[in-house]
Parts: structure tokens; sequence; C-alpha cells
């Protein structure tokens, strides 16, 4: 019995190391491929990663909650093991690389089982599930640090929108305005419009709604003041107006996207005082 519990002892020692082994490999790895050395990654990944870097795969960048339960196992670590438990069911490979207790890093195949298991992840309540994951889209190893950037911006708009999963597709393929929902947008929105809406507060003009409806017809003067049920010149003399009150030019094409932005962003509620 002392022998065998020796024996049992080694062979977890020595499947801990190469565990821990696998682990630095992969990290080795993936640092190769964003910065942009796909063939050194190609290398140093062998038999162990290399059949992962052969076919179009996606980059997972997860990171924990804030709010977590002390006494529970960690998100992550829970993620890696479902992750891994996929890609083990398939015969997959998979690279998964810790950075810290709360961010991991992962690696694999396009279309295949550890995507899938993200993404049933992903249906979790992110209060349930405890983490946030960002998505890239498919990518192959010379555009690896592109896809890495991707992942952060859908694991950025995940957050934000409390969102356990969001993919980087998505953000291409929908709208700009529900990202206009963040408070650092309403407040520069808020900033830049309140001058106008204090304006129009002391009841000597309408400047707020004749800038979305002039901005809304692309600087048409006249089909802008049919909508505002005005003449041309009284929307003209209006629009000078807003111009000396913010001190810009509507002439600028910067200064008419930022203040279509912000009148996008703030709806029809002004500042608050």
């Amino acid at each position: 019995m002392h022998s065998a519990i020796a024996l049992l002892t080694l062979t977890t020692e020595r499947s801990r190391s190469l565990q821990a082994a696998e682990q630095r490999l992969g990290a080795a790895v993936l640092r190769m491929l964003l910065a942009g050395q796909p063939d050194h990654a190609r290398t140093v990944a062998g038999e162990l990663y290399g059949g992962l870097l052969d076919a179009p795969f996606r980059l997972v960048v997860a990171e924990a909650g804030s709010d977590l339960d002390p006494a529970a196992e960690p998100p992550l670590a829970s993620l890696a093991d479902t992750l891994e438990t996929a890609a083990a069911g398939a015969g997959e490979a998979v690279l998964a690389v810790p950075e810290g207790v709360d961010r991991l890093v992962v690696l694999a195949a396009d279309g295949g089982a550890v995507v899938a298991a993200c993404e049933a992840y992903g249906e979790k309540d992110a209060e349930e599930a405890g983490a946030f994951l960002g998505l890239s889209a498919p990518t192959g190893p010379i555009a690896a640090a592109g896809a890495y950037k991707q992942a952060e911006q859908a694991l950025s708009v995940a957050r934000r929108r409390g969102r356990t999963l969001v993919e980087h597709e998505e953000l291409a393929a929908g709208s700009l305005l529900p990202l206009l929902a963040d408070d650092a947008v309403r407040a520069f929105a808020d900033g830049m419009l309140r001058a106008l809406y204090e304006h129009d507060a002391t009841g000597r003009g309408d400047l707020v709604a004749s800038l979305r409806a002039w901005l809304s017809r692309h600087g048409q003067w006249d089909a802008a003041a049919a909508d505002l049920g005005v003449h041309r010149h009284t929307l003209r003399y209006r629009m000078r107006r807003v111009e000396e009150i913010l001190g810009r030019s509507l002439d600028d094409p910067d200064v008419r996207m930022e203040l279509w932005l912000a009148l996008k962003a703030t709806g029809d509620q002004p500042p608050a005082p």
C-alpha cells in the first residue's frame, strides 16, 4: 500500500508538471501569434496545438465579473474546464491561457465544439455565469492580433450591456445607436447640447428641434423648413444662432456628425439641471 501511494503521488506530480508545461507552451504560442510571428508560433506549437493554426480559429477573451461569491468556484476556472471537456469530447485541440486570476484567453477551432460551448455558456444570465466573454470573427495565424482586438471590443460591449457573450460579428452587422447608451457618450452629448437646451428653455426659439430637422434633411433648407412649418430664412437664422452659441461651424462635417450623434444619444431628453 505504501508503494502504491508513492507511485500515485509521483504520477500525480508528473501530471501536474505536464499540465503546467502545456500551459507555458500555450502561452508562448499565443504571445508569438499576437506579436505577428505565426511561423515561429507554428514551430513551437508542434503536434500539440499545430492543428489549431492550420484552419480558421476564433479568439475568446473572458473576464470575471466584479460581484463574485468568494466561496464559489472561480468562474473562469469553471469556464476553462467546460471548454477543455468539450474539446476532449470532440477530439479537438484548444489553447486556454489564463492571464492572472480574472482573465482567460482561448484559441479554438471555428465551428468546433469549443466555440459551440462558448455560445451555450453565453446563453446563461451574466450574473449566473459570473463572467463576460468577447468572441472574435474567424481568422488565421497572420491576423491573430486583429482577432484579439476584436474579442476585447466585443468583451467591452458585453460588460456595458450586461450580456454574458457578445460576438464581434454582431457589432459589425448591427447598428451604432445601441452603443450611444454608454454613460460617457451621454455625458459628452449633454455637455455639447446643454447651451442649446438652455436657450430654448427661455422661450427665445426652438434651436434643438430646428437643428435636428436640418441635420435629418442633410442641410436642405426648404425641406427642413417645411418639416418645421417655418420659412427657410427663419431656419437659416436659427442655424446661425446655433453656430454662435456653440462656437462651431456647421459647415464642418465632423461638427455635424458629432451633433447628430449627440441628438441621438439624448433623444428628446434635455440634460439634467
